[in-house]
């Protein structure tokens, strides 16, 4: 299950965002992303887990958490695919 962060502190790094996300299950992808010119973050990014049930642990116990100072938003992404 793909989960979306938004809301991030432009300081909060790929390693620290995986960190959040890892005490609830396996982690098969996570992406900050990051502005095309400047490298630096946008702001918010992704994390995709093998289970959806660690999924949804991690969004209700993660969802308007302070980090950096800012309430972050976690949510399940939504599917792009056709």
């Amino acid at each position: 299950m793909k989960v979306l962060i938004r809301n991030l502190a432009r300081s909060v790094t790929q390693a620290e965002l995986e960190a959040l996300f890892k005490p609830f299950g396996k982690i098969k992808n996570c992406t900050l992303v990051l502005d095309a010119k400047t490298g630096k973050s946008k702001g918010f990014g992704f994390v995709e887990m093998e289970n959806g049930r660690d999924a949804i642990k991690a969004i209700k116990a993660l969802n308007t958490l302070r980090v950096h100072g800012y309430g972050i938003r976690v949510k399940a992404a939504e599917s792009t695919e056709e």
